[in-house]
């Protein structure tokens, strides 16, 4: 079976910073992968030139067998590609409500299993919340809302950058819990997170970048075993 996403010899700049150097990363359908590396090594970087936001400047981005290296990031979107990027990015002028339906869409194949009920099923806490602005709500609260407008688009690939950063504990217990649910529906995901023991548990296999290359990739189970490794590349 073919990936739902390809990243093969990726290359990315940021003016004269050589910021990817030949990364290659591959999403199978109902696959969950960790994205594992310090702060700076390019993991945004990585997730964003998928996207479309950063212009591969080397190597090839396929999604669905079809050429996206230099798609715009609406174009990966309509492909069944959902991102979550780190600061949320919800919309602050907007109520919970509108934030939610101003992204509802049938997936890639016509699917809606995910509708504006089982979005609210799913963060009970936002269906309290649907008349309060964006820029009303705890940050929990925004992660919470940027997930499910995610989900909204009733998307193949989910992609999360640090959906737990700067959360209370129990909010961060939480979103884990959501997305582990996520994926027992099937549905593939990409996690960047600092909790690498929560991203090998929630995963099925993990890449690790080191300044901008791939120097690992394995089962996650496996890697969890190899605290050397994690050592070495992530400092912990």
């Amino acid at each position: 079976m073919s990936p739902l996403i390809m990243a093969d010899a990726v290359h990315a700049h940021y003016g004269e910073s050589h910021v990817l150097q030949g990364v290659s990363l591959r999403i199978g359908a109902g696959e969950s992968i960790g994205l594992l590396g310090r702060n700076g090594m390019g993991k945004s970087t990585l997730i964003r030139t998928i996207m479309g936001h950063v212009p591969a400047t080397g190597g090839t981005i396929t999604v669905r067998g079809r050429d996206c290296t230099r798609s715009a990031p609406h174009q990966v979107s309509r492909l069944g590609v959902a991102y979550v990027p780190e600061g949320r990015g919800i919309f602050p002028n907007l109520n919970v409500r509108e934030n939610l339906q101003v992204a509802a869409r049938r997936g890639y194949d016509g699917r809606n299993d995910w509708t504006y009920e089982r979005v609210l099923d799913t963060f009970p806490r936002l269906s309290e919340r649907l008349d309060h602005g964006g820029q009303q709500l705890s940050g929990g609260e925004q992660q919470m809302l940027a997930i499910g407008r995610a989900l909204m688009t009733n998307p193949d690939v989910l992609i999360l950058d640090e959906a737990t950063e700067g959360l209370a504990p129990l909010i961060i217990a939480e979103i884990w819990r959501i997305i582990a649910a996520v994926r027992g529906t099937g549905m593939s995901t990409l996690i960047v997170d600092r909790n690498y023991r929560k991203v090998l548990a929630h995963t099925d296999r993990c890449v690790v970048l080191e300044k901008g290359c791939l120097v690992e990739a394995q089962d996650s189970a496996a890697l969890a075993e190899r605290p050397e490794t994690l050592m070495r590349y992530l400092g912990v």
